[in-house]
C-alpha cells in the first residue's frame, strides 16, 4: 500500500457498509453450517435453506468489494476480513460436504490447501505490493461457488451428475490460478519495498 493508498484507507470509518457486510458474511457461516448438520444432507427442506444461506453469504462477496470500490469505503480491516470470510464460508462447505460423503476428501484438501497457501503467500509479500484477484481468481471462486451450491441443492437424479462436472472445472482452474498467484508472488518479492 502506497502512502496516498494508507492515508486515505485511515480516514476511511471501520464502521462502514462494506465491511458490515463482511462481518455478515462471517456470522452466516455458522448459521450455515448449522443448517447443514441439521439437514444431514439428507432433508430437501434443510438443504435448500442451506443452500440459500450461502447464496446469500456468497452475494455478500460481491456487493460488499463492489462498495467498498464505488464509495472509497476500503480499509485495511476490510482487505484482512475480506479474504478470511471467504475462505471460512468456502471451507466450511467444502469440510461438510466431504464430512457428509458428497464430495471425495482430496477435492476439499486441494481447494483449501490452495486457498491457504494464496493466503499466506498475500500476506508473505505485503510490504512489497498487494496480489490482485486476477480474472481467473474470480472464474474459480464462481465455480466453486456454483459447484457447492449444486451439491448443496437437492437436485434429481440427472441433473445431481452435473456437480462433479462443475466441481472438476472449479479444482483444475483452481490449481491454475494457484500457479498463476505463485508467480506474482515471486515477481513482488524481488521488488524493493517501498
Amino acid at each position: 500500500m502506497t502512502g496516498a493508498e494508507s492515508t486515505v484507507a485511515s480516514r476511511v470509518p471501520l464502521l462502514n457498509a462494506a465491511n458490515l457486510l463482511t462481518a455478515l458474511r462471517l456470522l452466516l457461516v455458522p448459521v450455515f453450517a448449522a443448517t447443514v448438520v441439521t439437514s444431514g444432507m439428507a432433508q430437501a427442506g434443510w438443504r435448500m435453506t442451506a443452500c440459500l444461506i450461502f447464496v446469500v453469504a456468497s452475494a455478500t462477496d460481491l456487493v460488499d468489494g463492489w462498495i467498498a470500490r464505488r464509495f472509497g469505503l476500503v480499509t485495511s480491516l476490510g482487505k484482512v476480513a475480506d479474504p478470511i470470510a471467504d475462505k471460512a464460508l468456502t471451507g466450511a462447505a467444502l469440510v461438510l460436504l466431504s464430512w457428509y460423503d458428497r464430495l471425495p476428501w482430496w477435492v476439499t484438501a486441494v481447494i483449501l490447501l490452495r486457498e491457504l497457501g494464496i493466503t499466506g503467500l498475500r500476506f508473505w509479500v505485503i510490504r512489497h505490493g498487494v496480489i490482485a484477484a486476477s480474472r481467473g481468481g474470480k472464474i474459480k471462486t464462481a465455480l466453486q461457488i456454483l459447484a457447492i451450491t449444486w451439491y448443496l441443492w437437492p437436485m434429481p437424479g440427472a441433473a445431481a451428475a452435473v456437480g462433479p462436472w462443475i466441481m472438476a472445472a472449479a479444482v483444475v482452474v483452481t490449481v491454475l490460478t494457484g500457479f498463476d498467484y505463485i508467480a506474482q508472488a515471486l515477481r513482488l518479492r524481488r521488488r524493493p519495498i517501498r
